[in-house]
């Protein structure tokens, strides 16, 4: 009985389907499929992808052309302890909506999209590169045990599916419970995330690259107090990429 009780499922699923059609999560109109993320291709085509130019070291897009490398204003001012980061989208619309519904709503029906979102473009790009582990960014036990799941986790685990790069969950910790930083500034960013991570068990690293993962990039605060800490432990190299990028 209980080996026959997927098939059964999977027959229950599919007749249900056919009556009641999955419709997309945005706009409540088009059909959509769970292994897309429960999102319609019209409200997929509303996604903006990151293309160049975008600033060499945060992956800031700018408008028009640009003919060399350059920083913006926001990286020359910071003291950044990555290499570079690059973010799959800009953060708006559904690609933010899903994102927020994702973490704060428990939408887990939207982590194919995200997923997707990031591999179609972090997948190619670390390809072509050694990177020896994928870190992602994690939440204080506290803060876990609330939304009972870690989405940098769970999308550094399909990135790692698609490129092979094993993932790391055990190196850093989150020692203080910061407050969220949604309504900071830059400089109250960078003050809320000193000291807020830590290596778990004083590990040492003996130069490995690490790709650090989260779902949103912003100002850089919490990635490079991340990457501070790694590279203090004897990281070669950290760079970072998330599935958004806020502007």
């Amino acid at each position: 009985m209980n080996a026959a009780f997927p098939a059964l499922r999977s027959w229950v699923d599919a007749g249900l389907a056919f009556f009641y059609p999955a419709a997309c999560q945005f706009c409540g109109e088009q059909r959509a499929r769970p292994e897309d993320g429960l999102v319609c291709s019209r409200c997929w085509s509303q996604v903006r992808f990151i293309k160049p130019p975008f600033c060499e070291r945060c992956g800031l897009p700018f408008e028009g052309n640009l003919t060399t490398p350059f920083e913006c204003a926001n990286c020359r001012e910071m003291e950044l302890h990555f290499s570079a980061a690059r973010s799959a989208v800009v953060a708006s619309g559904v690609a933010l909506d899903a994102i927020h519904r994702y973490k704060y709503q428990r939408a887990l029906w939207f982590e194919p999209f995200l997923a997707d979102l990031l591999v179609r473009e972090a997948g190619p790009a670390l390809s072509g590169q050694k990177w020896d582990w994928l870190v992602p960014v994690p939440l204080h036990p506290t803060k876990k045990r609330e939304r009972e799941f870690n989405q940098a986790e769970r999308l550094a685990g399909r990135l790692s599916a698609a490129t092979k790069i094993p993932v790391n969950n055990n190196w850093l910790r989150r020692v203080l419970p910061t407050s969220t930083q949604t309504r900071l500034t830059r400089e109250q960013r960078a003050a809320n995330m000193r000291g807020a991570f830590g290596m778990a068990n004083g590990d040492r690293l003996h130069g490995e690259r690490v790709v650090l993962l989260d779902d949103v990039f912003t100002t850089g605060a919490t990635t490079s107090a991340c990457a501070r800490v790694l590279r203090a432990a004897g990281a070669g190299e950290v760079c970072v990429w998330t599935v958004a990028r806020g502007l």
